[in-house]
């Protein structure tokens, strides 16, 4: 555990912050689909992704589930730090696009932390900059683009997070986290192979460009 906290943190904390991370957090693994926030949970800690990547998605009242943003090696989750120092409820679920660990920081320390080390401080708003503005590009592609050009941003954003050109996912996986049927993703996803930007196969999608 040590060796993949130096690994993914090193460049962003100090060893005394290291230390501290290492001997207060709790290690956990997880594997591809596994649900690790669920919507109205009670948020007691605060994640740090040691490795592997996690997607954070929001429910509408029919349950359907809208893509906000991934989370990849060295990030956290800016909705779960609202909920931690907001003492509130979940308002996103978090599910696990590949397998990974990660460390889970008390809140205590999180808040205590913020006034010891510079170093988090930074973090911990970094986290939101960024997150925020995922986020508004969310909103963005839902207001100003078509749904193709959702689709392939969405599918070139899966090839960088998993560092592959071959994604194991099916019609129905794309269409409920772009908030659409599966009719209408495999219609467009054969328009896109038609401008030769991917190729389907029988049980991935390979783009082509990116």
């Amino acid at each position: 555990m040590n060796d993949k906290l130096f690994q993914a943190y090193h460049f962003i904390f100090e060893e005394a912050l290291l230390d501290e991370i290492s001997s207060v957090s709790t290690y956990k693994e997880f594997k591809s689909n596994d649900y690790l926030i669920e919507i109205g949970d009670a948020i007691q800690t605060m994640p740090l992704l040691l490795e592997g990547a996690i997607k954070i998605l929001r429910e509408d009242e029919n349950g359907d589930e809208l893509l906000l943003y991934f989370l990849e090696k060295g990030d956290t989750c800016a909705m779960t730090l609202t909920c931690c120092l907001g003492n509130s409820k979940s308002k996103i679920r978090a599910n696990a696009e590949t397998d990974g660990s990660l460390l889970m920081i008390p809140i205590s320390k999180m808040e205590e932390w913020l006034t010891k080390y510079k170093t988090w401080r930074n973090f911990v708003f970094e986290s939101y900059n960024i997150r925020l503005n995922e986020m508004l590009e969310a909103i963005d592609a839902l207001a100003f683009m078509n749904l193709e050009e959702r689709l392939y941003k969405y599918l070139k954003d899966k090839v960088k997070i998993l560092s592959s050109p071959n994604l194991s996912t099916t019609h129905q996986e794309i269409a409920t986290e772009l908030h659409t049927s599966r009719v209408v993703i495999s219609r467009v996803l054969k328009s896109l192979e038609i401008q030769e930007k991917i190729k389907i196969h029988r049980n991935k999608i390979e783009v082509l460009q990116f």
